[in-house]
């Protein structure tokens, strides 16, 4: 029998893929979730801030939905809150400064070839195995 985090990951991972393609084929839009967080929290008045609102919804929803049909999540959060705020605020500025977060540069536009999502997917991943790293081997 296949272990099944391997197969969530699967279909997590194909959901992810097909509602990106979905987005973009039937919307004209990149599944980049802070842009679409940004244009729902803007102070601007979007007209399109309904399908923004379902995108975020929907995504946070996911979590009770697996819940509801499968069980609890196996989570464990090893953090205090205050390491969790500060995480979301460096998250929060490197989105600025990347010009878009993993999910629009490392789903959206490495799959449209853009060389500016290779260079920013390839910086997220040099950063998050460098902080593996230091957390796992050099601060603790």
């Amino acid at each position: 029998m296949a272990d099944p985090n391997i197969v969530g990951g699967f279909i997590g991972g194909a959901l992810i893929g097909v509602s990106a393609c979905l987005l973009l084929l039937l919307n004209g839009r990149i599944a980049g979730v802070s842009g679409i967080l940004g244009g729902l929290v803007s102070s601007r008045v979007y007209a399109d801030w309904r399908w923004r609102l379902a995108f975020i919804v929907g995504l946070v929803s996911g979590a009770g939905v697996y819940e509801f049909f499968i069980g609890p999540l196996p989570l464990e959060i090893a953090a205090n809150a205050p390491t969790l705020v500060l995480a979301g605020l460096l998250v929060g500025i490197g989105t600025r400064l990347g010009s878009g977060c993993t999910s629009g540069h490392g789903v959206c536009g490495l799959a449209r070839r853009s060389p500016r999502s290779l260079a920013a997917t390839m910086i997220f991943m040099a950063c998050g195995a460098a902080t593996v790293y230091l957390i796992r081997h050099i601060f603790i």
